[in-house]
């Protein structure tokens, strides 16, 4: 009997697995249509559409067959929404479904628009399958978890997932639950969303947000003149600092360093993600370890990791600093290395933001930042090198704006698109439905609040300062209030943040550039537009036209009203603004450029086929504001 019921589970996971395995493939099915089209390495308007409905035929040619899509949507910003099955018809006729990723591929390579590099179409295929991979074990994980929280929801006796966080834990734990719940779909245009092409999927489950990770950090020692440190004006030194925002680990710390014969004062803190120093430190900086540079040992902490892997806070009851760390993991296609300018520039723009902010209340009654108080990297005493220091680097991040007494909630929107454990709504609707109305009316409103909290601030440090932020699903948190009503905008990740320099200086703001060789510039004095470029991908591509989207498809909502809103109140920021501007040329391009113009976004399928030899390839999208009226 006892071997039956062992068979009869064994068979239901199988089940199970297949299940998950199915959607896996179904999800990066319909992320790699989306990016082949709105791209334009498959040409959207070849399309044969249907006279009614949504089905579409796409042509490779007289002699290679096409594809067939039976559940073709389009959205705003030529948006193509895979729902159905795809089918292959080859010359004769025959049809034959596609199932995998893989094969998706493989058919349409001939067919791109660009040639990819030699090896480019072997890594997409390659980064695909372990992202799907990795994503089974993630809803595997996931679905015990929402179980888990749904009897705990229950116990508690209050109405809803946001609600139970509140009531049970402080509310810069209750921010990481929400990020960390948010980390499980991915950037929208990343067809490789959860690659981690080194990781064993026990590491993957170890180290994760999505898995609700606890991640050590030890705690190393760098050689003083072997380090560069950045900070901000009100910092005083690296140690004091230290000391003053991690007091246990500073006392473990330097205690450690006096066992081993060393003074403290020789030495500055370095944390390190401890699979980084397991598996790449030790190695790689052997001769910094064994000359007297660097020392591995120390005390460690136990973190929760944020949806962007890296970036580490602290899982204690008191509010301490994030630290965000290198990792030499390969994750998107990308190796998560700090480089000297985030280390640099992440302070020195935190500085610069901060006094706009103490200058400007209309902008400071809606916008909060995460300041990046102070970074370190390993830097050569000698030659001045801080290359090898994208792997030894650190920059602390001020958590306090999640320490609220206010009793706004924030909520990094990421989070809001991901499904409720609860019911399976995106977590959004919780929100909505806190004043017992969800009707058009009441989720047009709604949108229109939370579109004028993000882009008010952030088109006024961008049209008065040149200052772009960012603002994707990842960087951007919103506060809400007790009625789920959008309040301020909390932003954070400052290293590699555009900005326009004329604008600044022209308001009595200096911000020192970082300039190396083989490293992308992020502070411009000519040309604006790959500025402008930054705000509008991050924020009006990747974050409110997928908010748009996810509004739309959960409440069945027809036409472009929401697309309308965004455009009524991006005129209604320019008109406030328009005084200030330094002319009305200008106010007048950067107008017709956000609502007129195609909208321009980084081509990240292209740049993974291709196999990243420019990172700064765009697109254009068709402006879903233009027709809004």
């Amino acid at each position: 009997m006892k071997n039956k019921v062992l068979s009869s589970a064994d068979a239901e996971a199988r089940v199970r697995d297949a299940q998950l395995w199915s959607a896996a493939s179904r999800n990066a099915l319909n992320r790699l249509v989306r990016c082949l089209f709105a791209e334009r390495l498959l040409e959207p308007d070849a399309l044969l559409w249907a006279r009614d409905g949504n089905q579409a035929w796409l042509p490779f040619g007289p002699s290679r067959g096409g594809l067939q899509f039976s559940d073709l949507r389009r959205a705003p910003a030529g948006t193509l929404l895979n729902r159905g099955p795809i089918e292959f018809l080859d010359e004769t006729g025959t049809r034959s479904s596609i199932d995998d990723p893989s094969e998706l591929i493989r058919l349409v390579t001939p067919s791109l628009a660009i040639p990819p590099a030699s090896d480019g179409v072997q890594h997409l295929l390659r980064d695909v399958e372990n992202s799907m991979r990795n994503d089974v074990l993630a809803r595997r994980h996931r679905e015990h978890w929402s179980a888990d929280l749904r009897g705990k929801v229950a116990e508690a006796g209050v109405q809803g997932f946001l609600a139970y966080l509140q009531k049970s834990q402080p509310p810069h734990l209750t921010a990481m639950a929400l990020d960390q719940w948010g980390a499980l779909e991915g950037h929208p245009f990343y067809p490789t969303w959860k690659a981690k092409p080194n990781l064993s999927p026990e590491d993957v489950t170890a180290l994760s947000p999505e898995f609700g990770a606890r991640v050590r950090v030890r705690i190393a020692a760098l050689r003083k003149e072997w380090s560069y440190v950045e900070k901000m004006p009100h910092v005083g030194s690296y140690s004091e600092w230290f000391a003053q925002n991690f007091p246990e680990l500073w006392r473990d710390w330097a205690a450690g360093l006096i066992a081993r014969g060393k003074s403290p004062e020789d030495w500055v803190p370095l944390p390190v993600h401890i699979w980084h120093l397991d598996n790449f430190v030790h190695r790689e900086f052997s001769s910094e370890i064994a000359s007297g540079a660097f020392d591995p040992d120390g005390p460690e902490v136990v973190t929760l990791p944020s949806m962007s892997f890296r970036t580490m806070l602290p899982d204690t009851q008191e509010p301490r600093p994030f630290i965000k760390l290198p990792v030499a993991i390969w994750m998107t296609s990308e190796q998560r290395t700090l480089q000297a300018k985030s280390i640099h520039m992440g302070p020195r723009l935190s500085t610069l933001i901060s006094d706009i902010l103490s200058k400007e209340r209309d902008i400071s009654d809606r916008l909060e930042i995460f300041t990046e108080e102070l970074g370190a990297i390993l830097h050569h005493p000698a030659t001045g090198d801080e290359h090898p220091g994208r792997f030894l680097s650190v920059v602390y991040r001020n958590s306090e704006a999640l320490a609220r007494d206010d009793g706004l909630l924030p909520i990094t929107v990421a989070a809001l698109l991901t499904a409720s454990p609860i019911d399976g709504r995106p977590l959004i609707c919780e929100l909505i439905a806190r004043n017992g109305n969800e009707s058009e009316a009441e989720i047009s409103a709604f949108f229109r609040a939370y579109v004028e909290t993000v882009i008010r601030p952030t088109l006024a440090m961008y049209l008065l300062y040149g200052i772009a932020f960012e603002a994707h699903q990842q960087n951007s948190t919103i506060l809400f209030d007790e009625a789920g009503r959008p309040q301020k905008l909390l932003i954070r990740d400052f290293g590699d943040g555009r900005s326009f320099s004329p604008l600044s200086r022209e308001r009595g703001h200096q911000l020192k550039p970082f300039t190396r060789a083989g490293i992308l510039p992020t502070t411009f004095d000519d040309d604006i537009s790959l500025v402008r470029s930054f705000v509008i991908d991050a924020c009006f591509v990747c974050h409110l036209h997928e908010m748009a989207l996810c509004l739309r498809e959960h409440y069945s909502m027809s036409g472009a009203g929401l697309w309308r809103i965004l455009r009524e109140e991006t005129e209604a920021v320019f008109d406030t603004i328009r005084p200030r501007m330094l002319s009305d040329v200008f106010w007048q391009e950067e107008l017709t450029a956000f609502l007129e113009k195609p909208w321009r976004s980084r081509s990240v399928l292209r740049m993974h086929l291709e196999r990243y030899r420019d990172y700064r390839v765009e697109h254009e999208l068709p402006n879903p504001l233009a027709g809004a009226q």
